[in-house]
């Protein structure tokens, strides 16, 4: 049990949703009391995903050529693509102790101490799960728990175009402005990043 402790980390590189969903989700149905938690960093492909019960309502506003995929996570619309740094977080919550809402609130967190290392003050906002820099958007969280085990995770815009945003309603909120670590001058890839935020996730979750 105390090796399960330390996450995994994995790199996938840029790989289609719909692939690493599969994937993810094969994962958590396998595991068992003593699979070790994995953190998958990862790039996708343009796409939009909505989250489940999402209300199309919030978007795509106008056809832009970007598939639009149903998700299994929680939380609304969102826009992944290229430079945003996806961390998926496969985690035994149950194993772990961890509540449901103290996960979300310590993935905010990482992204948070993150950003303040960088000289970014970032900060939460109530009942709008994701991290914000000056009221603008610059992480969106949505995850899945089945039998105490999460999965999906956090992205982090780090260096990206985010014209996609402009013709959705990002997370279900009309007009919220969407930012990246790049005009924070946070330096790094998004994979260099994501591996980065990966770590401190890990360590976290060691510690919790």
């Amino acid at each position: 049990m105390e090796a399960a402790l330390a996450p995994r980390l994995k790199s996938l590189g840029l790989a289609e949703y719909a692939a690493v969903a599969a994937r993810m989700r094969e994962f958590t149905s396998q595991r068992d009391a003593d699979t070790p938690d994995e953190l998958w960093v990862v790039e996708h492909p343009p796409v939009y995903t909505l989250g489940q019960g999402a209300d199309p309502a919030f978007g795509p506003k106008q056809a832009n050529g970007i598939p639009v995929v149903q998700s299994e996570r929680g939380g609304e619309i969102t826009y992944h693509g290229p430079g945003q740094a996806i961390v998926y977080t496969l985690v035994d919550l149950q194993r772990r102790g961890i509540k449901v809402r103290d996960f979300v609130h310590l993935l905010e967190q990482c992204v948070i101490n993150f950003l303040v290392r960088h000289e970014v003050q970032a900060e939460r906002k109530p009942g709008a799960p994701g991290v914000y820099v000056g009221g603008a958007k610059i992480a969106s969280l949505g995850i899945r728990v089945t039998s105490g085990r999460a999965w999906h995770g956090l992205a982090l815009n780090v260096d990206m175009d985010l014209t996609p945003f402009q013709v959705i309603d990002p997370c279900g909120y009309p007009g919220l402005s969407v930012v990246q670590a790049r005009d924070f001058g946070v330096m790094g890839t998004a994979k260099e990043v994501g591996i980065r935020l990966a770590r401190l996730i890990a360590h976290r979750l060691e510690h919790a």
